[in-house]
């Protein structure tokens, strides 16, 4: 069984501030059209199977969606492939917003 690393929005700014950091978001367009986290690519989880070679496998990975539960079912996916630096944000969106940080248009 595949055990996802879920880091809060404290432990995601220590890692950026760390080391480069990739970060991914796998919602919907519809949700993404709303804005996205600075940064971020938009891969939705429907199409990870067809576009996670996008990603460095050696990279930080931190994935997002809404809430948290399908960007860790992202992330087991991705460690299956490989991926062994790959960290779900827990509570997502949701909570990047709740803590007043801003979501900027995708792009």
């Amino acid at each position: 069984m595949t055990v996802v690393d879920h880091i809060d929005l404290a432990a995601f700014q220590r890692l950026q501030r760390a080391a480069p950091v990739t970060l991914v978001d796998v919602r919907t367009d519809a949700e993404v059209a709303h804005g996205v986290i600075a940064g971020a690519l938009h891969i939705p989880l429907h199409l990870l199977p067809a576009r996670y070679t996008e990603l460095d496998a050696e990279a930080e990975v931190v994935v997002y969606c809404q809430s948290g539960g399908r960007s860790a079912q992202a992330c087991a996916w991705l460690s299956t492939k490989g991926y062994a630096r790959v960290h779900n944000l827990a509570g997502g969106v949701s909570v990047w917003v709740r803590e007043g940080h801003p979501l900027v248009a995708p792009g």
